[in-house]
């Protein structure tokens, strides 16, 4: 069993999360500029066996795709093509960032931290978006939606 691999992708820097690999706990893996995210994922990927890659899906309140999934697509695309036999599913990210933020503040972490680290909310983020895969799977949470294969 392999682990899985989550990613919440931003314009500037993507947060990374990835679980144990036995798929129970998830954990944040840290930020990486967006230019570097492929290249990235296909070295982490060599040095550690994933199963599958979740990339975080962002809609609208009216259950409409977010503009973003124009920056999104495309990436997952190259992932793809640079992984063919990696299966890669998106998740639901609505309100990842506002729990994100929450969590940060109840874990105690200091104003002046919250405002420098920028890239904290990102990495926090990509870890509830493992976390709400993982409740997806025993069907406890939303529905992934499988990546369409072109």
């Amino acid at each position: 069993m392999g682990r899985l691999l989550a990613i919440d992708y931003g314009q500037k820097r993507c947060g990374l999360a990835v679980t144990d690999p036995l798929q129970i706990v998830p954990g944040g893996l840290g930020t990486i500029p967006t230019h570097q995210l492929l290249s990235f994922v296909l070295d982490y990927v060599k040095r550690e066996e994933v199963e599958r890659i979740i990339v975080g899906y962002p809609r609208q309140m009216n259950n409409q795709e977010s503009a973003s999934m124009k920056l999104i697509r495309p990436f997952v695309q190259k992932l793809h093509q640079a992984l063919p036999s990696l299966p890669i599913d998106y998740q639901d990210e609505r309100f990842t960032s506002t729990l994100a933020q929450r969590a940060i503040r109840e874990a105690g972490i200091g104003k002046r931290r919250r405002e420098t680290d920028k890239g904290l909310v990102d990495e926090v983020s990509a870890v509830i978006i493992l976390q709400s895969y993982l409740a997806s799977r025993e069907g406890l949470g939303e529905i992934n939606l499988p990546h369409q294969r072109p």
